[in-house]
């Protein structure tokens, strides 16, 4: 499975907000990390964060695109349940 992700590094603290939808229609999940963007400090920060929320190997999840950029792709081996990430309006 591919999910597309809107990720703030250098943040207050590591946080999954929930999904949003980008001005072009994109539903991107919405990651904060307080990791700096430095030599993969911040990727590796988010894939950690995303595999303790889905309770996966941080193996069974891997970089895509968007290396440098704010908007990545994260490719989840196995079949997530992605209704951890909903939040309560």
């Amino acid at each position: 499975m591919l999910l597309r992700l809107r990720v703030t590094p250098n943040a207050g603290r590591d946080v999954i907000e929930g999904f949003e939808a980008l001005a072009d229609g994109t539903t991107v999940l919405r990651i904060r990390v307080s990791a700096v963007p430095d030599k993969g400090k911040a990727n590796a920060a988010v894939i950690a964060l995303l595999a303790k929320a889905l309770r996966l190997p941080k193996s069974a999840i891997s970089l895509v695109s968007g290396d440098t950029a704010r908007l990545k792709t994260v490719r989840i081996d196995g079949d997530p349940d992605l209704s951890v990430f909903q939040t309560a309006d």
